[in-house]
């Protein structure tokens, strides 16, 4: 079985940055982000890249590009799934948007149905619409073209995500679900830790984990064959942390931001100025502790330990947020090789 390696490609504000090697060690690349506005429409002018969609193809005819989707005001994905017209709307959007460019499909980032995150507009129907909208896009594409084109999601780590849509339905319609085993650790946690761990420490009172997720989603009815599990090439970060335990699972002021990507880690981190890299094997994750700043991050033993557990598991595969965090390459190469192993 081929295993799936997905990576989101940040695809606005700055130099388009795929190589030909990448893309020969990938099998889908997520351009970001599409905006899907209030009228159903998608919104493209702000993105680079769109004129290299091509070249990557012949480096590797085999790559799928995928244009992933996000709202482009707060309440687009849940007024615009409200009702059957504006589900057929924004299914012709995603048409015409690959017939423009020559996607093989769209990925959808709907963060999230029903929970009003980041001041996103959520409704309690979110989530029967989102099985709708899904449904109505699938049979676009399949309408609009002879070959297949995929439908994927990126879809959130936690109960909130699958508590709050109908997963064994949505999954009918989706080649692929991409967990965003990340952030696990994010903006609201003042207890420090890992942030896109394989599995849980014991005595972590954060009980997520990539492990965790994959075996939630196959519990919500998703097969094994579609879940796609994450890594990151960014690190999240603690300050005016407590020198005990080397900086782990202590209790800070404020709660932890986003850290140096992970090539500024490699640069002037990782056992440099001070900080000493730290590996909890329970959790298979590195951390980064000089003191009173604790770093939280993927490296490419976390990555392998995460693709022996895709193989052992027989999940989909993994995937990477985000392309642009790793210039040295390390992890994208750690993720190609461990994947391909028997």
């Amino acid at each position: 079985m081929k295993r799936v390696l997905a990576g989101y490609v940040l695809s606005q504000d700055r130099p388009f940055c795929v190589t030909k090697e990448d893309a020969r060690k990938l099998t889908h690349l997520m351009l970001a982000f599409g905006q899907i506005d209030r009228n159903g429409n998608i919104q493209t002018s702000h993105m680079t890249g769109l004129d290299q969609i091509e070249q990557i193809r012949r480096w590797n005819p085999d790559l799928k590009i995928l244009l992933s989707l996000v709202g482009k005001e707060e309440e687009a994905f849940s007024d615009g799934s409200a009702d059957e017209a504006g589900r057929r709307k924004i299914a012709q959007s995603c048409v015409e948007v690959i017939r423009k460019y020559g996607f093989d499909g769209v990925d959808l980032d709907w963060e999230y149905p029903c929970c009003p995150e980041n001041f996103i507009k959520a409704r309690p129907e979110d989530k029967q619409n989102f099985t709708l909208l899904c449904r109505e896009i699938r049979r676009a594409l399949d309408a609009a073209f002879p070959a297949h084109h995929l439908l994927t999601i990126a879809a959130g780590a936690d109960r909130y995500y699958t508590e709050n849509t109908q997963m064994e339905q949505v999954q009918q319609y989706l080649d692929l679900v991409y967990v965003m085993t990340y952030d696990l650790r994010c903006g609201f946690h003042t207890l420090t830790g890992h942030h896109t761990n394989l599995y849980t420490a014991t005595g972590d009172l954060n009980r997520t984990s990539a492990d965790a997720a994959a075996r939630l989603f196959e519990q919500a009815g998703v097969p094994k064959e579609k879940i796609v599990i994450g890594a990151a090439m960014y690190s999240r970060m603690w300050e005016h942390v407590q020198d005990r335990n080397h900086g782990f699972l202590q209790l800070t002021e404020s709660a932890g931001g986003y850290g140096p990507n992970y090539d500024e880690l490699v640069k002037a981190y990782i056992n440099k100025n001070g900080f000493v890299r730290y590996w909890d094997d329970e959790a298979k994750a590195p951390w980064l502790f000089n003191g009173s700043m604790f770093l939280s991050y993927d490296d490419p033993e976390s990555v392998r330990c995460k693709c022996t557990y895709v193989r052992q598991r027989d999940l989909a595969g993994l995937f990477y947020w985000e392309h642009g965090g790793d210039s040295t390459r390390q992890l994208l190469q750690a993720m190609s090789d461990s994947l391909s192993e028997a």
